[in-house]
């Protein structure tokens, strides 16, 4: 064991270390605290992420370990390990403020597994661009191989780091009565850089009374100047300046007659970047289809 060239047993021990000091963090500090890498914090960490990568790629000949971490004998019990703690979270009821695994978005064992994993790919990725040929041949297979794996370190990145700056507010809205304010989940009301008026609530009814559709007729006037007037239901969003404006409920008793409508508003500002990143995995895998079905024929 430790015997030089490593193999995939040192890489599960590597692993097993991670998890064991995520453990001794979620005793000794608890939870992760993602509200304390909201902007600018995040964007600093992943600056400073993407130096460590650069860093050990630029060592890799002098240190064995940073040189092993970009092999496929890292990378798999790594993906091993991911794969089971995201098992787990899928096999158990997760909980706004859970704790070990009924909170694992914030359970240091499985953020660490996934922060090595990141780590893993960014030294992958940085080893493949300084091989890569100008030739037409391995362009063919370096553009999926990087389209698909910077696509996914993207993604990875940018939805763990920009958690931090996502805000699921409601919003209670009366019938005639622009409405500024919103709660967070926690209850604390927060001032908007909009305000919304109720125009009209919609619900149309099946023929036993059950409710088919609701909506609400909405007019939006934002501190820029806009003012739109239009109709949000349930699973079709409005947009307006990097708010989604969803229609989450209605005063229940009231029914069709309701003059409440209840909005919930979500903003999430790097949610490009993740969907830049699920575009470049759907090129890559797109180019491999392209270019292998040409290989076949």
């Amino acid at each position: 064991m430790w015997i030089k060239p490593w193999t995939i047993k040192e890489g599960f021990l590597i692993g097993g270390g991670i998890i064991t000091v995520g453990l001794i963090l979620e005793l000794c500090v608890g939870p992760v605290v993602w509200e304390a890498f909201a902007w600018p914090v995040n964007g600093i960490v992943l600056a400073g992420f993407l130096a460590v990568i650069a860093m050990m790629f630029l060592l890799r000949k002098k240190v064995y370990a940073f040189r092993f971490i970009s092999t496929y004998k890292a990378a798999i019990p790594t993906l091993v390990y991911a794969v089971v703690l995201t098992i787990i979270m899928g096999l158990t009821r997760q909980e706004n403020h859970g704790t070990w695994l009924k909170g694992m978005l914030t359970f240091w064992p499985f953020v660490l597994i996934y922060v090595y994993m990141a780590m893993i790919l960014g030294l992958v990725i940085l080893r493949r661009i300084i091989h890569c040929q100008l030739s037409i041949v391995s362009l063919k297979k370096d553009v999926p191989f990087l389209l698909n794996h910077l696509g996914l370190f993207l993604a990875m990145t940018t939805a763990t780091l920009g958690n931090a700056d996502v805000q699921r507010l409601r919003m209670i809205t009366v019938a005639g009565e622009p409405e500024r304010r919103a709660l967070t989940q926690e209850g604390i009301v927060r001032e908007m850089p909009l305000s919304i008026e109720l125009k009209k609530f919609i619900m149309e009814t099946y023929d036993d009374g059950s409710p088919k559709r609701f909506a609400s007729e909405i007019q939006i006037m934002t501190t820029s100047g806009k003012n739109i007037h239009t109709t949000v239901d349930v699973n079709k969003p409005v947009e307006v300046e990097g708010w989604k404006i969803y229609q989450y409920d209605y005063d229940t008793q009231m029914g069709t007659m309701s003059q409440v409508s209840i909005l919930e508003l979500v903003s999430d500002p790097w949610l490009p970047f993740v969907y830049t990143g699920i575009y470049m995995m759907l090129g890559g895998a797109v180019c491999m289809f392209v270019l292998g079905g040409r290989k076949r024929i």
